[in-house]
């Protein structure tokens, strides 16, 4: 199945369908979104699923995921050992499709500061919960046209301050346990997604397929 954005080059011509582009966003890109980085990417390759996968921090570059991170990952069979932190930019929030925080500030910066668009842009936890609340992407169903119907009623007030109910807890500075309880919380969250963006009664079937 592959996960694309249906566009039309000129009269007469095909669509064009590149792939969708999944960005997740924490504060320095060493914990939480190289973690879900990792996880997504299994989870969409076992579901079938053909998306580019990222994702960025607020925070300056240049730094590898922290060693803990890197060894609760290793438990779940995922190598992040060459991840290396990059800095959200305008370029990079613009260009994805879908964005994806780890918390309601995440959003708001990807959002008001370089220009993810709002509709295309939630925390994971946000999603999921709307997610399932709208019911997964239908058959006939683009990835957009499923966004605008689990956002309908959403408003930019929603994602003022921080929320237990919107926030991934950052691990950062914290033991062992902790990372492997936000490892734990993030593979839940992002089966689900999964669920919802393929459609549960698809998700087991065989070979790959338009999105």
């Amino acid at each position: 199945m592959n996960l694309t954005a249906r566009s039309t080059v000129g009269v007469g011509l095909p669509p064009y369908n590149p792939r969708i582009k999944i960005l997740l966003v924490c504060t320095a890109n060493q914990c939480r979104s190289p973690m879900a980085e990792g996880l997504l990417r299994a989870q969409l390759a076992a579901a079938g699923i053909g998306a580019q996968v990222g994702s960025a921090g607020l925070l300056p570059g240049g730094s590898p995921a922290q060693p803990d991170a890197v060894a609760v990952m290793a438990e779940r069979g995922i190598d992040i050992t060459r991840h290396v932190s990059c800095q959200l930019t305008p370029e990079i929030a613009r260009s994805a499709n879908l964005v994806l925080g780890m918390a309601r500030e995440h959003v708001r910066e990807a959002c008001v500061g370089y220009g993810a668009l709002l509709q295309r842009a939630f925390t994971l936890k946000e999603l999921v919960r709307r997610g399932e609340g709208a019911g997964a992407r239908r058959e006939d169903e683009t990835l957009y046209t499923w966004l605008g119907r689990v956002g309908a009623g959403r408003r930019p007030n929603d994602l003022v301050g921080d929320s237990m109910v919107d926030d991934i807890a950052d691990p950062i500075g914290k033991p062992r346990p902790y990372y492997e309880q936000t490892a734990e919380e993030l593979d839940n969250l992002l089966r689900r997604f999964v669920d919802q963006v393929v459609g549960a009664e698809r998700r087991s079937s065989a070979g790959h397929h338009r999105f």
